[in-house]
């Protein structure tokens, strides 16, 4: 595999999506923007969102939807590694937005659920149906935490409703090709969850001992420092999820038996997507060291996104 280097100086990057075009749609989280990447590095602000904008996707109306966590405060190790640490200062609270590509114009969607606010969002997922799924990670303070969760909502803003909550520190969300798995990471605890689907933002749930409902697809072998961050899924069904601390993707199948992990040089390796000449080029964001990265000729194309070519 070959990994080049497209941009840097980015601010906390997250939310790849591959445009048909050839440029990279991201947000900087700790600049506040949703950014376009052009293919030879050149960096441009779309859409200045304020707070926090984490996952990303295009939606049906071809706009992008995003996830606003409110806001970090950030810190930067004696490595250089720049890295999150919890609600920010001036937290302006969780929110689902839609941008505009055209106009850069923004506008709010939903920032509670079933009279609940949001405190995190932080990925999105569309699914064959229009609708589109989401986890709100929550927000960490000085001595408390949120439990977040996993929501369904409408891209016109009309209705949002709970999957799954409180949950905790959900992250990367996913769906499997045929669109009957809905994936989840749990960050805190570096493990994978999985959810039948039955219906259009509807769910199979298991009881308990099952903490949310779903099943455990797989659990990091890499140690107690590992966490999950996003995740994106290939042709085959395979989950692969940003690896934070031992920097890199794990590769998981389908069935949770087989593991293997790319390592890369960043312990803030947050997310990935496919794109280019048959999605066998994976885009990497490098949050730490503020990077957008190409891994070339990838073994297993990626999966069309709904809503994308």
């Amino acid at each position: 595999m070959k990994i080049r280097e497209i941009a840097s100086g980015l601010q906390f990057p997250e939310g790849p999506i591959a445009m048909d075009d050839g440029s990279v749609l991201l947000v900087e989280i700790a600049r506040g923007t949703l950014t376009r990447v052009t293919p030879e590095g050149r960096v441009s602000v779309v859409a200045d969102l304020g707070g926090g904008p984490n996952g990303a996707a295009i939606g049906p109306d071809g706009a992008v939807y995003i996830c606003n966590n409110g806001g970090f405060n950030y810190t930067t190790e004696s490595d250089g590694c720049f890295r999150p640490i919890g609600q920010a200062t001036d937290y302006s609270g969780g929110r689902i937005e839609r941008v505009n590509l055209n106009t850069g114009k923004f506008e709010r969607l939903y920032d509670q659920v079933e009279g609940l606010g949001l405190r995190g969002p932080n990925d999105i997922v569309f699914d064959a149906h229009g609708g589109f799924y989401f986890s709100d990670l929550g927000k960490t303070r000085h001595s408390e935490m949120d439990r977040g969760g996993i929501y369904y909502g409408t891209p016109n803003g009309a209705s949002v409703h709970v999957i799954a909550r409180p949950v905790m520190t959900p992250n990367g969300i996913a769906l499997s090709p045929d669109g009957q798995t809905l994936y989840y990471a749990e960050t805190e605890g570096a493990r994978v969850w999985a959810f039948d689907v039955t219906g259009a933002g509807e769910v199979r749930k298991d009881g308990w001992p099952s903490p949310q409902g779903a099943r455990m697809l797989a659990a990091s072998p890499g140690g107690h420092y590992q966490r999950f961050d996003s995740m994106a899924v290939d042709a085959l069904g395979n989950v692969c999820v940003a690896t934070l601390i031992h920097g890199g993707i794990t590769m998981i199948s389908p069935d949770g038996s087989l593991q293997s992990h790319v390592s890369l040089p960043d312990r803030f390796t947050t997310n990935l997507c496919f794109g280019g000449p048959e999605k066998r080029t994976v885009y990497v964001t490098l949050s730490g060291s503020g990077k957008l990265i190409a891994i070339d000729d990838w073994p297993v194309p990626g999966l069309a996104l709904n809503n994308t070519a």
